[in-house]
């Protein structure tokens, strides 16, 4: 192929999508595609001042929803809100959007798991055996996933979270930094894990929960008439 036959853009222009851009030129491989095949195009963000305080490689081009997209596109989702992350990047997709994963620890396509598309997984983020991971899951700095473990569509996992084996995370999950969970626990769809808890049994749907060991703060109400917010693992 000729050199930079694919542009690669990062969807949102926040601190994280600064931080996908430099481990993206650190670690080359991640997106499995040749060095020589790729250059960086530029960040998608709603806010096109975004990036007016910082030194940094690239400007904000245009915004996700209204971008031009062409065929030779490939898009990583810097997004950390599981919603704003799911409803942005299934309508970019429905509009034939390219997505890739970005996985630095290449080690992990050879054990056995199962993964979506539009992951990021971030240095020293690591999921064992028989993991299985759906689209546009993130898995920051040290995040971890354990054997058999099912994490669905639009999870973020924040540093050092741990979600040990068998737990099944439904589609949109956030958990704050250093929040775990332990074995065979099921957390429903689009709840939220506050950062350093501990969950010890089952959470439902659009729950948030919080503590040692977790506890229930309050139960979000979910919009009944956004489809996309029904499906789950």
């Amino acid at each position: 192929m000729n050199p930079s036959t694919y542009r690669i853009l990062i969807i949102g222009a926040g601190g994280f999508g600064r931080e996908i851009l430099a481990w993206l030129r650190s670690y080359p491989a991640s997106i499995q595609i040749s060095q020589e095949e790729w250059s960086f195009g530029g960040f998608l963000d709603d806010n096109p001042n975004a990036l007016d305080s910082y030194d940094i490689e690239g400007a904000v081009i245009g915004k996700p929803l209204d971008f031009d997209y062409q065929a030779s596109d490939r898009l990583i989702c810097a997004i950390a809100d599981p919603e704003a992350k799911l409803k942005i990047c299934r309508q970019i997709q429905a509009n034939n959007g390219q997505f890739i994963n970005m996985i630095c620890d290449t080690k992990t396509l050879e054990r056995q798991n199962k993964l979506g598309i539009g992951i990021i997984m971030v240095p020293g983020a690591t999921i064992t055996s028989h993991v299985a991971l759906g689209n546009f899951v993130t898995l920051n700095v040290y995040a971890t996933v354990g054997h058999d473990a099912v994490v669905g569509d639009g999870c973020t996992l924040n540093g050092h979270t741990d979600v040990t084996g068998g737990v099944i995370l439904h589609e949109g999950v956030f958990m704050g930094t250093h929040a775990s969970v332990i074995p065979s626990i099921e957390v429903g769809a689009y709840a939220r894990i506050g950062a350093g808890s501990v969950v010890v049994q089952n959470v439902p749907p659009y729950t948030t929960v919080m503590g040692v060991p977790a506890k229930k703060l309050f139960t979000n109400t979910p919009n009944a008439n956004d489809s996309n917010m029904q499906k789950s693992v």
